[in-house]
C-alpha cells in the first residue's frame, strides 16, 4: 500500500512539473533570479529595488514572447512569410519598449541618476526585448523539431510493430495449414506416426502462440522449434528423403527474432521435395557464434516440375521473411539464394543484437 501511494505521488509530481504552465513559470522564475543576481553584483542598489526592476522587465519579456509564440509564429513564420515576420518582430520590440521605459521612469522618481541613465540609453533599450523575442523563436523552432522527430519515431515504431504483427500472422497460419494437410494425409492412412506428429505439433503451436509474441526470443527455443519441424518432416517423408541437420557452436543467451528461419525450411520441403518422384535431400547447417548466426539450407529439386493445373495457395513465406529481415535487422544481415536446375540453396547470415 505504501509503495502504491508513493508511486502515485511520484506520478502526480512528475505530471505537475512537466505540465506546460509549471515549466514556463519555472523558466521565468529562473530568469528573474539570474537577472537579479547579475545586476546586484555590479550595483549597490537594494535587493527589492533591483527585484522590482527585473519584475517589470520580465513582464515586458512575457508580453513580447507570448505575442511572438501565439500570434506571429503561427500566422507568419509557419506560413513562410519570413520578411513580414521579421519586420513585425522588430516592430513589436520597438513599440513595447517605450512602455517598459515609461514604467521604469516613474519607478525611478526618487532616483534621478537612474532616470538620467534610462533616458541616455533609450535608443538601444529595445535590443534586449528583440533578443529575447528572437530567442523564443529559436526555442520554438527547436522544440517543434524535437517534437516532430519524437512523433515521427513513435509513428514509425507503431507502423513497424503493426507490420511485424501482420507478417507473423501470415507466417503462422501458413505453416499450420501445410502441417495439418500432412497430418490429415497420415490419418487417412491410419498411420502409427500420427500421434507422434500431434505431440510435435502441439509443442510447436505452444511456441508460436505463447512465446513468439516478443520482439526477440531465446535462440535455444528457436533451434528446438527447427528440430521439432525436422522431426515432423522425417516422420512424414519416410525413407525417400535424406534430412541432415548439422549445428556447430554454443547456444547461450543469444536472442533472435521469432520464426525467422522456418519459412526457408518450409520452402525447401514444399517447393522442392514435394515434387520429387523418388529420393531427395535437405541439408541444413547452422553455425552459431556469440554475435553471428549463419544458416545454410540446400534441397534437391527435380529438373522439370510437374504441370500444375490449379492455383496453389501459399508462397508468401519468403516474401514476408525478407521484409521482416529489412525491418528487424537493417544492415545486419546477408541473404543469398541460389536457384540451380537440380538444387535450391539459401545462405543467411545475421548479426545478433
Amino acid at each position: 500500500m505504501d509503495s502504491f501511494f508513493k508511486s502515485m505521488m511520484l506520478k502526480k509530481l512528475y505530471d505537475f512539473f512537466t505540465s506546460r504552465v509549471v515549466y514556463h513559470l519555472l523558466f521565468w522564475l529562473g530568469l528573474l533570479f539570474i537577472l537579479t543576481i547579475i545586476e546586484l553584483l555590479g550595483s549597490s542598489q537594494p535587493f527589492f529595488f533591483t527585484l522590482g526592476n527585473n519584475l517589470i522587465r520580465l513582464f515586458i519579456f512575457c508580453i513580447i514572447v507570448y505575442f511572438n509564440i501565439i500570434y506571429l509564429i503561427p500566422r507568419y513564420l509557419a506560413k513562410k512569410k519570413f520578411l513580414v515576420y521579421s519586420a513585425l518582430l522588430v516592430l513589436s520590440a520597438i513599440i513595447i519598449t517605450p512602455l517598459e521605459e515609461l514604467i521604469l521612469y516613474f519607478k525611478f522618481v526618487n532616483v534621478p541618476e537612474a532616470q538620467v541613465t534610462l533616458l541616455r540609453d533609450l535608443n538601444w533599450s529595445f535590443m534586449p526585448n528583440f533578443f529575447v523575442a528572437g530567442s523564443s523563436t529559436l526555442f520554438k523552432i527547436i522544440s517543434d523539431w524535437v517534437r516532430h522527430l519524437r512523433e515521427q519515431q513513435e509513428l514509425q515504431t507503431q507502423t513497424m510493430q503493426s507490420e511485424l504483427r501482420f507478417l507473423k500472422s501470415q507466417i503462422n497460419p501458413h505453416f499450420l495449414f501445410n502441417t495439418l494437410n500432412n497430418l490429415y494425409a497420415l490419418t487417412l492412412k491410419k498411420s502409427d506416426k500420427a500421434p507422434e506428429i500431434v505431440v510435435k505439433l502441439s509443442e510447436m503451436m505452444r511456441y508460436m502462440l505463447y512465446e513468439c509474441n516478443e520482439r526477440r526470443v531465446e535462440l535455444s527455443k528457436e533451434v528446438n522449434y527447427l528440430r521439432n519441424y525436422l522431426d515432423l518432416e522425417r516422420l512424414r517423408q519416410g525413407e525417400k528423403v535424406e534430412i541432415h541437420f548439422d549445428m556447430k557452436g554454443v547456444v547461450g543467451n543469444q536472442k533472435i527474432a521469432p520464426l525467422m528461419f522456418i519459412p526457408f525450411l518450409e520452402n525447401s520441403f514444399k517447393h522442392g521435395l514435394n515434387h520429387h518422384l523418388s529420393k531427395g535431400f535437405v541439408n541444413i547447417r547452422l553455425r552459431v557464434e556469440k554475435e553471428m548466426i549463419h544458416l545454410f539450407i540446400e534441397n534437391s529439386k527435380p529438373r522439370s516440375l510437374p504441370k500444375i493445373t490449379h492455383r496453389r495457395s501459399g508462397g508468401i513465406g519468403l516474401v514476408n521473411v525478407r521484409r521482416r529481415l529489412d525491418i528487424l535487422y537493417p544492415g545486419q544481415y546477408e541473404l543469398n539464394i541460389r536457384d540451380q536446375p537440380d538444387a535450391y540453396a539459401v545462405d543467411l547470415k545475421i548479426e545478433l543484437d
